[in-house]
């Protein structure tokens, strides 16, 4: 008996250990069984791929119909794992509210990401969520920041919450942190439309030194084009960022329409704008509509930073954007980049044209986040 009773107890012990290691391999990122969707995962090609983290939430880009499609060749064309998360009213899971500010949930994704991709705008997230990303960034790895990323959050003047200072207009006491994320991450926040919004479109041209990033592999003058007009930014970028792609303001050719996803502009387009609406120069100097950069949260480590104001959904029907994002992804990642990635589209992608939305268009039309696998 005396030499039977260790066994039981290593037996016992053993069976304790056991189950504590079923519980804490639990999927961090577990969906309830016949509950609506709340994320999208798209699968790497391997156990080992890396993870890759994209969160969508703002009003007028349509990122939410972008990252899925972003994701999806990011998957299928290159093997990385994808997380995708979407704006939703706490109360109605699984439905896409893209004017719901207060709300992205599966944000604890993060914490096995390798690479973030923001793309929101004026969020004011619960503190329970932006830990995951306050944490994510002082753990220095990389990210990248689409179209209104630069003001991708805006807290009231006086909300209580701890991440206040990542509001767009940050102006407080931690001047580190002044122009909020935008400024401090990506190296601007939100200034100004350069061009005329929805008349005059942004044609991507390489800037000098940029090829010997990788990050322009694949593509020459014009191969980039958006018809979200250029952001204006401050000239000179801070601290050691480096343009990319500069964006040529473009004139519409041909007749504005309302109903066409371009608002009647295109690729084609080869008047160059000399002013904007308003008739104010646009000034000899291209802004930048694309730069890289590090960054350094105060009391964290250091990270590279990727930011793009070119980006919306009609965007990356171009194939030089498309791949303008991966090759950022592979820089961020610090991967050999492709000499032309495989951008395909995968599956049917429709998107729709930018455009702001009437808080009432998103309860009635129950967008759910299953419609974009």
């Amino acid at each position: 008996m005396k030499n039977v009773l260790p066994i039981v107890i290593c037996l016992i012990l053993f069976s304790c250990k056991e189950q504590k290691n079923t519980i804490t391999k639990e999927p961090e990122m577990a969906q309830e069984v016949d509950s609506p969707k709340k994320w999208l995962t798209y699968e790497g090609a391997d156990e080992n791929a890396k993870h890759i983290v994209l969160i969508s939430g703002d009003e007028e880009y349509r990122s939410e119909e972008a990252l899925p499609q972003l994701a999806k060749i990011l998957s299928k064309h290159h093997g990385f794992k994808c997380t995708v998360l979407f704006a939703q009213e706490e109360d109605k899971p699984g439905i896409v509210n893209a004017n719901y500010n207060k709300n992205i949930p599966g944000l604890e994704a993060l914490t096995s990401a390798d690479m973030m991709v923001v793309f929101t705008r004026f969020r004011a997230l619960p503190d329970n969520q932006m830990k995951y990303i306050d944490d994510y960034l002082k753990s220095g790895k990389p990210v990248m920041g689409l179209r209104t990323a630069t003001h991708g959050f805006n807290f009231p003047e006086d909300s209580d919450s701890q991440y206040a200072h990542y509001s767009f207009n940050y102006k407080g006491d931690k001047t580190e942190w002044d122009g909020g994320f935008g400024r401090l991450v990506l190296g601007e926040t939100w200034i100004n439309h350069h061009g005329h919004h929805k008349h005059q479109s942004t044609k991507g041209m390489v800037a000098i030194g940029a090829n010997t990033t990788g990050i322009t592999n694949g593509i020459s003058d014009g191969d980039v084009w958006g018809a979200s007009d250029v952001y204006g930014v401050t000239l000179p970028l801070p601290g050691d960022s480096q343009p990319i792609i500069l964006g040529q303001v473009m004139n519409r050719k041909g007749e504005y329409d309302e109903s066409d996803v371009f608002y009647g502009m295109r690729p084609t387009d080869d008047e160059i704008a000399t002013t904007n609406k308003d008739g104010k120069s646009l000034g000899d100097e291209l802004m930048p509509v694309t730069w890289i950069k590090s960054y350094q949260l105060p009391g964290g480590e250091k990270g590279k930073a990727f930011a793009s104001t070119v980006g919306a959904a009609n965007d990356l029907l171009i194939e030089g954007t498309r791949r303008l994002l991966v090759n950022g992804i592979f820089w961020g990642l610090d991967l050999q980049i492709p000499e032309k990635a495989d951008v395909t589209i995968v599956g049917d992608y429709n998107p729709t044209k930018f455009e702001f939305r009437k808080a009432e268009y998103w309860p009635a039309k129950q967008v759910s986040i299953e419609s974009f696998e």
